[in-house]
């Protein structure tokens, strides 16, 4: 969808598991009529679907003399919707990252929030095995409970779901005549706040950090020009006065590379240099004719700043990093 690759975080199937797992080692104790003594301790079985289902299967067999019927006690969990929830949304261009390896990382946009709604069924013959599941689940929300859950395991992080109860309702039904056994039914409401994830894309790794100062040459402070060597002879001096008599600048040397690139930056200017200028060394007396300028600031300063080692990443124990530092004139080379 809108350009992107497949993909499928599981993010909606592991909030069910996560909701159903906090459920699924309920158990319950038979006591002697005085309640002294335990005769009977058994796990309360725990099931995906929707109340209806199970309820039916029940019913069918009330007697339970069928062996495919099922039985109870038993607990029944269902996802009945979801919605999204305002509140809770952050800015759409906040990103997380996770390192991948010391080249690349995993990014991911951050996540959509959504409320989960769950209903879980607690179905029973008698009243003391309801309340005794009961109470083995109401303590634990006040009125919320929070399941960590590791949603995105590319990234490397884990997410609080907090999971909020919302009521609890009895319920009794009988079928046939007052000869049949009941059935009691507990219907518990859930809200998880939860999150739906974009997908995980990789990047590069910047493993390269410049830092430069740079002189604007349009406040005159530097100018850099190429000079054209078969118009001219000589070299100029650092630091010697330049003029170009027939527009009447001024101006220091800076800086002169003496070489076929015919580099030359000249600072303290009273006007600003043009191409097809006679430049003459007060000094050294060199002349050229400038061919080209170059409109670029000139750099005057710059920090390099690179990973030690260079295949560290987020996740070496121990890393640095080193910074190579270049002054003015070197910057130009």
């Amino acid at each position: 969808m809108l350009g992107n690759e497949h993909f499928y975080n599981r993010t909606i199937r592991k909030i069910v598991v996560a909701f159903g797992t906090m459920f699924d080692d309920i158990q319950l104790t038979r006591y002697s009529k005085d309640g002294s003594t335990t005769f009977e301790t058994t796990k309360v079985p725990l099931s995906y679907g929707a109340k209806e289902k199970y309820l039916t299967r029940i019913i069918a067999d009330p007697n339970l003399t069928k062996s495919i019927a099922t039985t109870v006690p038993r607990m029944s969990f269902d996802l009945n919707g979801m919605s999204y929830d305002t509140s809770r949304k952050q800015q759409s261009t906040l990103q997380n990252f996770a390192s991948n390896t010391h080249t690349k990382f995993n990014t991911q946009y951050a996540p959509i929030p959504y409320n989960f709604d769950f209903s879980l069924s607690i179905y029973v013959r008698n009243t003391e095995d309801g309340t005794q599941i009961l109470e083995q689940i109401l303590p634990f929300f006040t009125p919320d409970f929070t399941v960590t859950v590791d949603f995105i395991s590319e990234m490397e992080q884990k997410y609080d779901m907090p999971i909020i109860l919302n009521s609890v309702s009895p319920e009794v039904d009988y079928e046939g005549d007052f000869m049949n056994t009941r059935l009691i039914i507990w219907n518990l409401t859930f809200t998880a706040k939860a999150y739906i994830w974009p997908p995980v894309k990789t990047g590069k790794v910047i493993l390269q950090a410049n830092t430069n100062v740079y002189t604007d040459t349009r406040n005159l402070d530097a100018q850099r020009v190429n000079v054209n060597f078969a118009t001219g002879y000589g070299v100029y001096t650092t630091g010697e006065d330049i003029i170009v008599d027939v527009k009447g600048i001024k101006g220091k040397v800076i800086y002169f590379s003496n070489t076929s690139s015919g580099i030359l930056v000249v600072g303290d200017l009273n006007k600003a240099l043009s191409a097809n200028d006679k430049v003459v060394g007060v000094y050294s007396n060199a002349a050229y004719i400038i061919s080209t300028i170059d409109n670029k600031p000139v750099k005057a300063f710059s920090i390099i700043t690179t990973p030690l080692p260079a295949t560290a990443n987020s996740n070496s124990s121990a890393y640095g990093f080193e910074e190579t530092f270049t002054e003015w004139p070197n910057t130009l080379v």
